[in-house]
């Protein structure tokens, strides 16, 4: 007994010195060999860990001996578990390498160069926005979308029929190209009716480019670009959707389903119905708030598998709408008559576009569209039919040149055929296809050369030569300088490049289509150009307490020659276009910050700058742009139950608007207004529910106005407007201020507060 004591003795010595062990764990995490500061470093299963130092290095120290899993995490980047033992011995030392997440698409972007590059790579700052940044305020359509993205406005053109276009840094409508896929297909028409047909379930990501990009892209892209890129069905939900309505009466349903079509083809089919047909006068100028709306669009994207990973896709979109606005008793019955003023469109819109990789061993992309685009619109009794053609085609070829050079070469050819019933193709009548359609050509080459000096230093230079047959040959060039920190921490970019744009007047400014004013040219418009120059500095800082923040601030600067304005202002009753005589100028400082922390989520921006013409030495701020303009999206998750709730809003300074002279009683400027959101947003198994409450604050642009924002709403044919012999109103006795029916006295949405509840759903 006393020998089994004393051995019971010695096992139990040897255990407590065997566990008695301890060990470390060393390590550092990289990606692309730049060390990682402030990643976590976890056991899996506890609490025990550390946090990466500034150099990505890491030390766990006092482990028992054995085997564990260390778990890394870091924001932006893949989770990455990695098994390790633990020795008395020696010490580990471990080199971590993590990956990128491919969550975050807004990773990875092509509208800065035509091809897929990491976006900390482009040399051109681009904005990306994935569609968890959209639903945090659900919006019907990418045009209203818009409207919590810094620098970026959606302009509503007509109080009436509420159609508008996107401005960005201050810059009208038709600066700015909008592309489905990289492919320049909304445009001239449907800049001002096309947008709205864009269903929202189908985006995967929308990339902004701020700045002239035609040396890529072309004619339009002078102000900037809003490329939105749909999703590819390979990557798309078997079935998802996203239904909801509001206490106005507005019903927005997106569903979409993706099939496997035999080994190599993949389809993704989306449809999105939107319905508005309340009438709805809160303003009680007998006039609708909002023009009733019956939309659909139908998209269809297809995917073709091929030998090396080929890339063939085919997509179509078709959208039907039929909008209505003006007086609340106006029937179809009235259409084109002056008994009942109304605004009636009907827009019938398709569109054809796909890419095809050769089968050659370079990368050499076919990319095409073709698409047609039929109005039927009548703005009380003034008739605007117009039918546009646009065909497209590009192609271009990738060339590595070693490890500094990466040369991209391009050719496209663009075709345009407009015509319409106004004097801009030479007679009010009737469609013009004998008498002068306008047929447009625009074939084009381009080169880029990215040249990579080092892991910090990046240089991109560009430029584009096009020939229109209307205006001969253009030059394009650009220049844009990438500098990067050896820690990522810091980028700093500098650009300068050209642009240019053909304006077709009737297909840009609705304000010439509504019958109030007559529209007149003082001479054959030439194409515009401008210079721009713009700074681009991002800082990022990442908090020891898990906090990051990302700054991105911005200068720009923008020259225009040639530019075309529509002029208010010398007579009330006319709209005058010409080439402006001086020259026109858009500069400013734009501020972004990103901040993520735990359950908190906040991206809050702003933007400050100014749009003006000089003239005869005469400096004139540009109509319906403010000087300051301030969006925010705030979100917070409630630990534990998956509850979210998103804050989302805009701030916009005064802008000057369009009066009828200087008897009109209806300010010259705007006040400062802001249209706040609230969302709450709760996952139920396989669904998710949300609802919330839009423009928090009631705020529309008629209130506190003494006056209606619809001139004369109760005479919209100036039935009783006495005019003098050169066509002007004159005052009278029922018309003291000489007013004529106008409803361009508009610059934000005519929608007060409203509720709305929503269902998504997605199987995979």
């Amino acid at each position: 007994m006393k020998y089994v004591f004393i051995l019971i003795v010695c096992l139990l010595a040897f255990y407590d010195s065997s566990t008695g062990q301890t060990g470390s764990i060393r390590g550092s995490v990289y990606s692309e060999n730049v060390p990682l500061p402030f990643v976590n470093v976890l056991i899996k299963g506890s609490t025990i860990g550390s946090t990466t130092n500034e150099n990505g290095a890491f030390i766990i120290e006092n482990l028992d001996v054995g085997s564990y899993t260390l778990v890394i995490s870091y924001l932006s980047y893949q989770t990455k578990e990695v098994p390790v033992k633990v020795s008395a011995k020696e010490s580990n030392s471990l080199k971590i390498e993590l990956e990128r997440s491919a969550a975050l698409l807004g990773e990875v972007v092509i509208s800065s160069s035509l091809k897929p590059m990491s976006k900390k790579e482009s040399a051109v700052p681009v904005d990306v926005y994935t569609p968890k940044f959209f639903k945090s305020n659900p919006t019907p359509s990418v045009y209203e979308a818009m409207q919590t993205v810094n620098g970026v406005r959606p302009q509503i053109n007509c109080a009436v029929c509420n159609t508008g276009d996107i401005h960005i840094n201050g810059l009208e409508g038709p600066y700015t190209m909008v592309l489905i896929d990289g492919m320049p297909i909304v445009s001239g028409l449907s800049t001002v009716y096309g947008l709205s047909g864009i269903p929202q379930s189908l985006i995967e990501r929308v990339e902004i480019v701020k700045g002239p990009a035609s040396t890529l892209y072309g004619s339009e892209a002078v102000g900037g670009l809003i490329n939105v890129i749909t999703k590819k069905p390979n990557n798309a939900a078997i079935f998802s959707g996203d239904v909801f309505g509001t206490s106005w009466g507005e019903v927005n349903t997106d569903l979409a389903t993706k099939l496997k079509v035999g080994k190599k083809a993949t389809a993704l089919f989306g449809v999105n119905y939107f319905k508005f047909d309340q009438i709805i006068d809160n303003n009680d100028d007998n006039f609708t708030d909002l023009a009733l709306q019956d939309r659909v669009s139908v998209f269809n994207k297809w995917n073709f598998q091929r030998k090396d990973n080929k890339i063939f896709s085919l997509a179509v979109r078709y959208v039907y709408e039929d909008r209505w606005g003006g007086e609340l008793d106006w029937e179809p019955k009235y259409r084109g008559g002056t008994e009942k003023y109304g605004e009636s469109i009907y827009t019938n819109r398709w569109e054809l576009f796909g890419t095809y990789q050769l089968p050659v061993k370079e990368r050499m992309l076919l990319s095409f569209s073709v698409n047609r685009h039929d109005q039927n619109s009548v703005y009380g009794d003034t008739w605007y039919i117009a039918d546009q053609r646009i065909g497209f085609g590009q192609l271009t070829w990738n060339k590595d040149l070693g490890e500094r050079h990466d040369l991209l070469l391009g050719t496209a050819v663009r075709y345009t055929y407009y015509d319409d019933n106004t004097p801009a193709t030479a007679s009010a009548d009737s469609l013009n296809i004998e008498n002068a359609p306008s047929h447009t050509y625009l074939p084009g080459i381009f080169i880029q050369d990215d040249i990579k000096f080092n892991q910090q230093n990046k240089l991109l230079l560009g430029m584009r030569y096009d020939y229109n047959t209307v205006h001969g040959n253009i030059f394009t060039p650009r220049i844009n300088y990438k500098w990067t920190s050896k820690n990522e921490k810091n980028t700093l970019r500098v650009g300068f490049g050209t642009g240019y744009r053909v304006a077709n007047v009737f297909t840009e400014d609705h304000a010439a289509l509504t019958g109030a004013r007559e529209v007149v040219f003082l001479e054959d418009l030439n194409p515009e150009t401008s210079w721009n120059g713009n700074i681009n500095y991002v800082k990022n800082i990442y908090s020891k307490n898990d906090w990051i923040l990302n700054i991105d601030a911005s200068v720009f600067y923008t020259y225009f020659n040639n530019a075309i304005f529509p002029d208010y202002d010398t007579d009330p009753n006319k709209i005058i276009y010409s080439n402006l005589a001086g020259y026109a100028v858009s500069n400013g400082v734009a501020l972004n910050l990103d901040f993520s922390y735990d359950q908190w989520k906040m991206i809050i921006g702003g933007t400050l700058m100014e749009v003006y013409t000089m003239e005869d030495e005469e400096k004139s701020v540009q109509p319906l742009t403010e000087n300051f303009t301030g969006t925010w999206t705030i979100g917070y998750t409630f630990p534990g139950t998956d509850l979210n709730i998103d804050y989302t809003g805009n701030l916009y300074s005064p802008m000057v608007l369009p009066v009828l002279g200087p008897e009109d009683p209806r300010p010259e400027k705007s006040s400062w207004f802001s249209i706040q959101n609230l969302q709450i947003t709760k996952p139920v198994g396989k669904f998710e529910l949300y609802g919330g409450v839009k423009n928090l604050l009631n705020w529309t642009p008629w209130k506190n106005l003494d006056e209606p924002i619809i001139a004369r709403a109760f005479d919209p044919f100036d039935q009783n407007v006495q005019f003098d012999a050169d066509g002007n109103a004159i005052a009278s006795e029922g018309n003291p201020n000489a007013l004529t029916f106008d409803p361009s006295y508009i610059y934000a949405p005519n929608q007060g507060i409203r509720g709305f509840l929503g269902i998504r759903f997605a199987i995979q």
